[in-house]
């Protein structure tokens, strides 16, 4: 015993000294766990985040803070490759094709999911701040699970077209949604003398927002026509992949040190590579190889946040589920009431909603960009707790969903579209 304890402790000076090393055995362990996820029918994620929750702080605490911290530049790229790809899906003639219901129902259910989930986190007695925080969070899908459960049924139709644009909407929407929030609520986390009282007014709050989204608007246009021109005549696939990847992390780097979002700068500077050119798509391609080990490093990261001492207080487990029942009625009465505008489909309008339900890692991202945010830094530490509280909502929220979502998703496809 005594050995073991001895070799624990090695291991975790190893750990905490040694970034490659580390890396090397979250990548190991997670992608293990990830294969035990996938044979009983969950998808990889799960596995990715457990395995950060046993060899983080709350069971082996194999992975100390300090590394965590050091890795948070991986979150940083991870965020700004899942901003990249959100980007790269608007391409003018796909938002022709999706047409105006389309994206009044992605509007509708996105803003309802915001509205619901703020307004019943608040009625709990939760800050508005962080109700706000957790209603901008709880726009955000993750199709993954709804589009295999459409590939596995060989779904088709007009359902599932509606399905498709929704989801490809949805999560730029979300970022948007989010900045926005956060520009407006993120100064009002600090206190003391780096913020005189006139930065906790709603007023001066949007013009800080309206300020970050239309600098961070501009440095992505500027990175995507520096991107596309130092590659349009470049044709051996090393040389694109070099100067994307110097682009994107430049692109994200600043926006960080700027305090811009980089998840805004990132989404425009995808749009525009794929407006200028049809070439640029090869840029998406060649980046797609890259991005594996760093999402899974990004899930396993967000396990290690994952605190089970909180879940044994009654106030995450009352939030939790509370935040996933209210998110999932914003959703589904966003359709509805969309649907009902529109003029859409009956199938569209009782069935579409359900397949809204999952939610993972662009939900992860956002509440990991919190903790990690240059504002947060000089936050108090009352303020540093009640973000582990979000934190844990969120993976609770995204736990479950990981559970039920799919069948759920399946129920209103089965129910909505041709099979």
């Amino acid at each position: 015993m005594e050995f073991f304890n001895s070799f624990l402790v090695d291991f975790h000076e190893l750990f905490g000294d040694h970034v490659v090393f580390s890396v090397g055995i979250l990548l190991l362990v997670g992608y293990f766990a990830g294969e035990v996820a996938e044979k009983i029918k969950l998808p990889s994620i799960t596995g990715y985040i457990i395995t950060g929750l046993i060899l983080g702080g709350s069971v082996l605490r194999i992975v100390p803070d300090e590394m965590a911290n050091r890795l948070t530049s991986i979150t940083e790229i991870a965020l700004g490759l899942i901003a990249l790809t959100i980007g790269g899906e608007f391409s003018i003639n796909k938002i022709k094709n999706f047409g105006l219901r389309i994206f009044i129902l992605t509007l509708f259910e996105a803003l309802f999911a915001f509205i619901v989930v703020t307004t019943v986190m608040t009625m709990l007695g939760m800050d508005v701040k962080y109700a706000l925080l957790l209603g901008a969070i709880s726009t955000a899908t993750a199709p993954a699970a709804t589009v295999i459960v459409i590939r596995q049924l060989r779904a088709r139709g007009d359902f599932v077209d509606h399905l498709y644009g929704v989801v490809a909407f949805d999560d730029a929407l979300c970022v948007i949604i989010f900045s926005i929030v956060f520009a407006i609520i993120g100064p009002m986390f600090v206190a003391g003398p780096l913020h005189d009282a006139s930065h906790s007014g709603v007023l001066s709050g949007f013009l800080h927002a309206i300020k970050e989204i239309g600098l961070s608007i501009i440095l992505g246009i500027v990175s995507g026509f520096l991107l596309n021109y130092l590659t349009r005549k470049k044709y051996r696939l090393n040389e694109i992949l070099i100067l994307s990847v110097a682009i994107i992390f430049l692109n994200t780097s600043i926006a960080i040190v700027t305090h811009l979002s980089l998840l805004i700068s990132n989404m425009v500077l995808g749009a525009v590579l794929i407006n200028l050119s049809p070439k640029n798509k090869r840029i998406f391609r060649v980046v797609e190889p890259i991005t594996p080990p760093i999402f899974a490093l990004f899930f396993i990261l967000a396990g290690t946040e994952l605190q089970i001492s909180v879940f044994s207080q009654g106030m995450v487990i009352i939030f939790g589920l509370v935040y996933i029942i209210a998110r999932f009625l914003g959703k589904f009465a966003g359709i509805f009431a969309g649907s009902i505008l529109t003029k859409a489909d009956s199938s569209i309008r009782k069935y579409l909603g359900f397949c809204l339900f999952p939610q993972a890692g662009v939900a992860i991202g956002l509440v990991l960009l919190v903790q990690t945010s240059p504002v947060i830094e000089h936050a108090p530490q009352e303020v540093r707790e009640k973000l582990v509280l979000i934190v844990n909502i969120i993976l609770l929220s995204i736990f479950v969903n990981e559970l039920v979502g799919p069948a759920i998703s399946k129920y209103g496809i089965v129910k909505g579209a041709d099979l």
